[in-house]
């Protein structure tokens, strides 16, 4: 440390950087932490966004702690005395402006975009799905109890809209006469190969249905087989009607001719296979049946008892119970994700707490002598309270602005799903952002001006 700043008592600020050995350290430390982020996820395109959006994130903010002090350094000086000292205080030397933002900010962005992500996600589960949604879903049924079943599960009085279609299960193996892994075009769709898939067969378009390209064949088909896949799988392959699709249903394999795309809406939580075979192919197939059937909640526990009691081999899934299921799983992942986001606040929190105390002398010193000059305690309390509030707010709305960025991203291009704003969030983030700079403004504005003047300034 040169003898110059001791004399000045540091007023021209740190600008030392540490060794180039400890910078090249924090930059290989900080690439093997990312790797290893990126090569232990499952989702590794998705975990390099994330490592690549945190480093940015902390970039922007840094340069926003830059901002900040260079705006309030032009920015014209107010008449009130505390204003003005605020404003001082923001771009004078040793600020801790750029601190607070980068130490606050990565935190609120990760709570925000979780608390976002959460409340979208559980609208949807808890609003738009039960409205549309089956009371019951029922599985392995067998053809001999079909007719038996319908008529049990219609005689229990408000059962209605009963829906049956076979069931059965199927591997894609090739496309166009290549090896189905081969052919996959689109690495986020590699799910339609692994493993089987749901196929049923019917002869009419299902009522609603939305297709994308092609044409449902004629109720009374009989020729050569034909598929309706849904917009999934045609994306996977890149593929259309036209399209020739190798399936193996229990060993046998059928080659067929794509002639629908489908857009498919799970949401309806109704009966939905990617993958519709003609009729005339898999009527002797070995097979079961689902069902789901409609009926107010009074109804629901009749027709439960009625199916069990008469068919012991039907599973009856009960819709409301499921989504009450999910729902519990979405607000404990939520809970657990807002746990570490917390950490990361908490870790910044005292960060900023670390930056505080080391300017605790200067506080101090400061305190003092506006004391001496005649300011009373509340005018210093307020201008201190003004400056640490300010950078609150402004961490809270870069870190509202991110995270909101982040949760659009993440739930209309991973999940596929609807996005709504949420401003009760954004206000919470705001409060608890100011909160915790006030406080920490607050408890080491207090302690300064607790320090009586005449010993510091003996010792000036």
């Amino acid at each position: 440390m040169p003898a110059a700043r001791l004399f000045r008592e540091g007023s021209a600020g740190r600008r030392g950087r540490p060794p180039a050995l400890v910078l090249a350290a924090l930059a290989w430390l900080a690439a093997a932490l990312g790797s290893l982020a990126v090569l232990t996820s499952v989702d590794q395109k998705l975990a390099a966004f994330f490592v690549v959006g945190a480093a940015a994130i902390l970039l922007l903010f840094l340069g926003a702690g830059t901002g900040i002090t260079r705006l309030a350094r032009l920015l014209p000086r107010p008449r009130r005395p505390s204003l003005r000292l605020a404003l001082t205080n923001l771009h004078r030397p040793g600020n801790l402006s750029g601190m607070v933002v980068l130490s606050l900010g990565l935190g609120l962005t990760v709570l925000v975009a979780v608390a976002l992500i959460e409340g979208n996600f559980r609208r949807e589960v808890g609003e738009s799905l039960p409205a549309n949604a089956p009371s019951f879903f029922f599985v392995d049924i067998q053809p001999d109890q079909l007719d038996q079943f319908r008529q049990t599960v219609l005689a229990v009085p408000g059962a209605h809209d009963l829906e049956t279609t076979p069931s059965l299960r199927g591997t894609i193996v090739r496309v166009e006469g290549k090896p189905a892994q081969e052919q996959v075009h689109d690495p986020d769709k590699k799910w339609v190969v692994n493993g089987d898939r749901g196929v049923t067969y019917q002869a009419a378009a299902p009522a609603g249905d939305k297709v994308v390209a092609g044409a449902w064949w004629p109720a009374d088909y009989s020729g050569p087989p034909k598929l309706a896949i849904s917009k999934d799988v045609a994306q996977a392959f890149g593929i259309g009607p036209g399209a020739h699709m190798t399936l193996s249903v229990l060993g046998r394999e059928i080659e067929a001719e794509v002639a629908v795309v489908r857009d498919l809406d799970f949401t309806t939580l109704g009966i939905n296979f990617t993958l519709v075979m003609s009729p005339g192919v898999l009527e002797h197939a070995p097979q079961t049946h689902l069902a789901t059937v409609r009926a107010p909640a009074e109804a629901e526990a009749a027709i439960q008892r009625a199916v069990i009691r008469a068919f012991p081999n039907i599973t009856a899934i009960r819709v409301k119970e499921a989504l009450a299921t999910v729902s519990t799983i979405i607000v404990n992942i939520g809970m657990a994700v807002r746990v570490v986001a917390a950490v990361t606040l908490v870790a910044g929190t005292l960060v900023l707490a670390g930056a505080i105390a080391a300017g605790h002398r200067r506080r101090v010193y400061d305190a003092v002598v506006l004391k001496v000059l005649g300011a009373v305690r509340a005018t210093i309390l307020r201008t201190f309270l003004i400056e640490y509030g300010a950078l609150g707010l402004v961490t809270a709305v870069i870190s509202g602005a991110l995270g909101t960025l982040t949760a659009w991203a993440v739930l209309t291009k991973v999940m596929n799903m609807k996005w709504v704003f949420l401003p009760q969030t954004l206000v919470l983030t705001a409060l608890l952002s100011t909160a915790i700079t006030l406080a920490l403004g607050l408890v080491a504005t207090w302690q300064a001006l607790s320090q009586p003047a005449a010993p510091l300034l003996r010792e000036e």
